[in-house]
């Protein structure tokens, strides 16, 4: 009886501690659950204007969120002035904005400034979640590097100091290995949807939102998007639509364009990043031996960069499936048209988009998704496009 009783009461000592261990953990220790999204607006370029504006279009989008402890909404936003990190809640209905840090003035596509960034907001257990998103919103250039001639980023821009500085996708990755593994990345940026750059970026995210081509200047409409990142389901469509959507229906032919009531339309896609590499092994199956680039750059492929007036700064982002077309036999095409469609889940497009280099262009030929076709003069932009992961998995011989 003796032994029982001892033996009953170190157990009750024992559940005593672990209860109070327990208690302690859950005090020290934040709880997993919802979604940590960061929105890092890097203005200090020539869309330094947007930036507020788009501050205030997130204030109204999180009104909309509901009230959750698991819902954290970051925004780092440099518009030439102090970069700051700041901290959007929904509470009770009301909105706050909490200034988590002031960096002061800054290049904000520095790596290790964005590092720095990243860490303050993806190794804080405060903001600790079972899934997480970011948005990057600056000037793109797709996957081209710099500085391979003048004009050229990848993405990312900040004049601040006077000096040009510029992100290359392969830093933009660097960072990426950094963070956790993101549902989302929303490139809210022109020229971004290229398959080079997404290829590249493949294995740090589940899925890709961006436009081929250039994006409106006021850039996405937040106040619709930002109830979209925090869907439990589909977070990346329900983006890409609540981006769409509001510029559809003001979307009218016959109204001129500006900055402040945008009628010029947008396109928009979404890729599904696990799907890529099948798609590179089926474009590299349905390639054919001979291809003829000049005739595939003369206009036979839809081309989404319009720049035709300023030669300096054109890529040439060409629709690729559209390439795909003209190149592969039709057996080949099928095959690999499935692969494109397994990894595409949703493109959609105004008839028409605007340039500010040639005003409204028809979207006709466009499937969502650009590639590069080299010229045939061996430039200096041909040789970094061979370069990039894209080509060599696919082995092109161009």
């Amino acid at each position: 009886m003796k032994k029982q009783f001892y033996l009953s009461l170190w157990m009750c000592i024992f559940a005593l501690l672990a209860a109070c261990v327990d208690d302690k953990l859950e005090t020290e220790t934040p709880q997993n659950g919802g979604r940590t999204v960061l929105v890092y607006v890097a203005a200090d370029n020539s869309l330094s204007s947007f930036a507020s504006a788009d501050l205030a279009e997130m204030k109204t989008g999180m009104a909309k969120v509901k009230d959750d402890a698991g819902v954290h909404l970051l925004v780092y936003i440099d518009n030439g002035q102090s970069a700051r990190l700041l901290e959007l809640k929904n509470v009770g209905g009301t909105v706050t904005e909490t200034e988590v840090r002031n960096y002061g003035q800054r290049n904000s596509v520095g790596v290790s400034e964005t590092k720095e960034v990243f860490a303050e907001v993806f190794q804080n257990p405060q903001y600790r979640a079972d899934s997480y998103g970011l948005v990057y919103w600056s000037h793109g250039e797709g996957w081209l590097p710099y500085p391979l001639r003048v004009g050229t980023r990848w993405i990312g821009q900040d004049k601040g100091d006077g000096t040009d500085h510029r992100m290359n996708i392969s830093e933009f990755a660097e960072i990426l290995s950094t963070a956790p593994h993101f549902d989302f990345i929303l490139f809210d940026a022109c020229f971004m949807q290229s398959i080079e750059a997404a290829y590249e970026l493949r294995s740090y995210t589940d899925y890709l939102i961006g436009s081929p081509t250039e994006i409106p200047g006021p850039g996405a409409p937040y106040d619709e998007v930002v109830p979209a990142m925090f869907t439990a389901d589909d977070a990346a469509v329900s983006m890409a639509t609540a981006y769409y959507s509001p510029y559809a229906a003001r979307y009218n032919p016959n109204v001129d364009v500006s900055n402040w009531n945008w009628t010029g339309g947008v396109s928009v896609s979404v890729l599904r990043t696990d799907r890529l590499e099948q798609l590179a092994q089926a474009t590299k199956r349905a390639m054919t031996e001979s291809v003829d680039n000049a005739w595939l750059r003369s206009g036979v492929v839809f081309d989404y960069d319009k720049r035709r007036s300023s030669s300096s700064s054109r890529v040439g982002y060409y629709d690729f499936a559209g390439m795909m077309e003209q190149v592969a036999t039709d057996a080949a095409y099928d095959e690999w048209k499935k692969a494109f469609d397994d990894a595409v889940v949703y493109w959609t497009t105004t008839a028409e988009n605007y340039s500010s280099y040639v005003g409204r262009f028809s979207m006709e030929g466009a499937t969502g998704v650009s590639c590069y076709i080299p010229s045939a003069q061996n430039t200096p932009t041909d040789n970094a496009y061979r370069s990039t992961s894209w080509y060599e998995s696919v082995g092109f011989r161009w």
